[in-house]
Parts: C-alpha cells; structure tokens; sequence
C-alpha cells in the first residue's frame, strides 16, 4: 500500500512516446489508429498561471497493448462451433424514456467502435422485450465518434460517451430531444471509461493511452464543462512488458467518499479523495497488484466491504479488503477464470476453446450480492461464481460460451433476470436468462447485430 506522500499529487512528467495503434488493433482485431501519448496537468487553482494544453508527440513504435509481443491476439471464430448469426434487424420502432409500464419494452444504449472497418454509427438505441431479451433496432444517435464506454446521469436526463480516439474527448447527449449538447477534451488520449460521480455534479474519465485521470463539472442540465483536474499516474513505475501507466477504469465507492482508479500499466488501483467544490482529486493511497496483473475492472459488493478486481493481462480475479473509513485495499490471492491461459501461466485454469489465450474483460455483481459474473475473451464465454463469506470469497461455479467473439462488457437488465454481453470481435450483443436462485445463465434467442459493439448500457 503506498501513501499521498509518495508522489506529488498533480505532478505531471513527459513521458516516452508511444503509439496507440496496439489497442485498437489487437483489442479490437481491426485496423489500428497511428497514435501517440500525451500526459494531461492537473488544473491548477485560480491563483495558479494556467499551464499551456498537453501536445500530442507523433509515435516512435506501436504500443504493446494488451498482449506481449510473443504473444498474437486470438484469432477470429476461433471456437470450434460457428457463432450463431446475428438477427437482422427489424424496423426500427419508437422507444420512450419515460418509466415503464407493465409489458412496455425495455430500453437499451449501445457503445461502439465506429472508425474501424465494420464499425458502428454512434450511439446504437434498442427496445428489448423484458421476459425474452429480444432486442429490436430503435435507432441510432450519430455524430459521436467511438463511443466505446457510457455513463447515465443519475437523474437519467443525460447521457456520457467517451470518444475512444488519439485526441481524447467526451460527449454529452440530452435524451429527451438525442441533441448533442457539445464534446469536451479529456486532456488526454484514448479515454476508454466514464463514470457520473453520485452527486451528479462531476464527470470521471480514465485515459488509458495517457495513463491519466480526468474530472469534468456538470451543471444543471447535464452540460459539461472543461476539466477541472487531470491527474496522471507517474507512481509506481510501469508493470513488466509496460512502457507506461494505462488507466482503465475510475469510479465512486458506493458510499460516496472515494474514488477509485484502476490502472493496467502499472499493475495498480488507486485511491482519490474528490473535492466536491473545487472538482480536484487528492491521492489518498495506491495498492499494488502481482507484477503484470494487468487490472482492468473492478466493481463492489453491495455491502460495499470487498471489491473485485478483473485482471486482464495475467488472466486472474482478485478479491480485495475495503475499508470505507481510509479507501484502502487489501488484495487477496489470484483466482482463477474458469477460462483460458494466461501470460503467467496460473495454476489451476482450464484449456481455452480452441487453446485460446483469455484476458478477462469485466466482473458483475448482482443486487442481491449472491452471484458475480465475469466476461472472458479469448475464451469467449461468461464465468459464474458463487460469492460467499459475506462477499470475502468468490468460488467458480462454471462457465457458459457467450455466442459471440471477445465479449467486452456486461449488463443486467433492471430485474436481473437477463444479462447482455456485448461482443466486441463479432459486432454483437447475446442475450442471457439468470436464474435469481442459481445465478446459472442460459441463452435467450439469437444474437443481435451491433456493429462494433463495444459496450451495452440497459437504462430502463
């Protein structure tokens, strides 16, 4: 565990130039972006000079994200089985925000890559039947440019998307008319998560190229404003294979009093408090998983005692102590995925489909804090385990093939009784029923098409 006094809380460093074409052609196993590192400066105060803008550097070689150089990017349809196809879709038909009505359809937001080969248009919409999952075309919001991650204001009037692009930016949407209300730099390159803090007043975006943090203010109609802080991660150095930090993920702990940053590079999660009047971020503490973990994702058990960490690079889940007074974590030990190998070898994993690598992408945990799901890519399918100890432990029950190439993210459908991968290889969304007494997973229905599908967000 290290401590603020570490390193300067907004201190900035020129780091090595590198390029971001690693992530999108290796992740996204399409046509790679020429790109370049730029590390964003916190915002200073009101009696600060104000620091010119980062530069963007032209790249000096291909940055080795996520995969080792050894190491190719699972092929494509690499499972014995081809994939189901994709439904097309039907008419578009109109779908209300307002709160559902018995027997109404559900509504559902769709992130996607939308400057690869194949990609999407912007921000997909779809209605889902609530019993079956069946999802129907309900248009598309365009002008956002790879809207890769999104986020919901609290009060639902607003919706977030990161432009997942060299010049990392944010859009805001207001639903009520799809109007764009303007796109805002997030001070760095390649932002690839978003997350509204409780109070509906602070937008959070991890930058993963840069391997920093952004903080935007939001006024009362959800409009953004410029940054308030970038907050780049210089300490500790960056993990084997890593030339760099790599944020992936921010969030809020679920009593409001931290924030918490994940970062891939440097094997780290970090711990922030939030100025909730001036919008900067004050580090608080780090924790520091096994050398080229890789950690991605992490989501809290509704007690908010324990979070669990998806380690995409060693192929592991890790149960982490929380303790809400300080924001400090304390790691358990590695766990397996039921899926795939991993660069560590790990012990005790399964064989992949195929002999396929895997590299977890996300972890799920359901209301009732019964059951976690995490999303294997390479392997291609969703992992099921029981949580037990009141959150502290996490046993594997199985996994269950998602139907789809590299599943990105995953969502719960407001009752819990479907859950939605997106599936990022295959430009799809599968459809699953889960049993609230098991957790066990069974498909509903064929695959919809979502071209680029990078992200599936259920609003109601």
């Amino acid at each position: 565990m290290g401590s603020d006094e570490a390193f300067p809380s907004h201190a900035v460093e020129p780091g090595p130039e590198r390029g971001g074409s690693g992530r999108r052609r290796l992740l996204a196993g399409l046509a790679g972006l020429a790109a370049s590192a730029a590390l964003g400066a916190g915002r200073p105060s009101a009696a600060d000079p104000a620091p010119p803008r980062p530069r963007l550097q032209p790249p000096s070689k291909p940055h080795p994200y996520p995969y080792p150089k050894s190491q190719p990017h699972p092929k494509r349809q690499s499972q014995t089985k081809p994939h189901p196809k994709p439904q097309p879709h039907p008419a578009p038909t109109p779908v209300s925000a307002s709160a559902p009505t018995p027997g109404s359809p559900g509504l559902i937001f769709l992130g996607a890559y939308t400057s690869v080969p194949g990609g999407g248009a912007g921000i997909g919409l779809a209605s889902y039947d609530r019993k079956t999952g069946r999802m129907t075309g309900a248009g598309v919001i365009e002008g956002v440019a790879d809207p890769s991650y999104l986020a919901l204001h609290p009060r639902g009037h607003t919706l977030y998307a990161v432009n997942e692009q060299q010049d990392g930016s944010v859009t805001a949407v207001r639903l009520a008319d799809r109007r764009i209300l303007g796109t805002w730099s997030t001070g760095g390159a390649l932002p690839c998560h978003v997350s509204v803090h409780p109070s509906g007043r602070w937008l959070l975006t991890a930058n993963y190229l840069s391997g920093s943090v952004a903080v935007h203010p939001i006024d009362g109609t959800g409009t953004l404003a410029e940054p308030s802080d970038v907050v780049a991660h210089l300490v500790p150095p960056p993990g084997p294979g890593q030339e760099s930090a790599h944020a992936h993920q921010i969030i809020t702990s679920p009593d409001g009093r931290f924030v918490l940053a994940v970062d891939l590079g440097n094997d780290t999660v970090y711990t922030y408090r939030l100025d909730t009047t001036t919008g900067r971020l004050k580090r608080i503490a780090y924790v520091t998983l096994a050398p080229g973990a890789g950690p991605r994702h992490l989501t809290f058990h509704p007690r908010g005692r324990f979070a669990y960490v998806a380690n995409e690079l060693d192929n592991t889940v890790v149960v982490c102590a929380y303790d809400p007074a300080t924001g400090d974590l304390s790691p358990g030990p590695a766990l397996r995925t039921g899926a795939g190998t991993g660069p560590s070898s790990s012990p005790g994993l399964s064989s992949g489909i195929g002999g396929a690598r895997n590299y977890p992408a996300q972890i799920l945990v359901g209301k009732s804090g019964r059951f976690a799901y995490l999303a294997n890519r390479g392997h291609n399918s969703i992992a099921r385990y029981a949580v037990e100890a009141s959150g502290a432990r996490l046993r594997l029950l199985d996994t269950v093939p998602v139907r789809g190439d590299f599943p990105r993210h995953i969502a719960f459908s407001p009752d819990e009784r479907l859950l939605f991968a997106a599936n990022q290889g295959s430009g799809s969304v599968t459809v699953f029923r889960a049993d609230p007494g098991t957790g066990r997973l069974s498909p509903s229905g064929a695959p919809y098409a979502a071209p680029g599908a990078a992200c599936v967000m259920v609003r109601i």
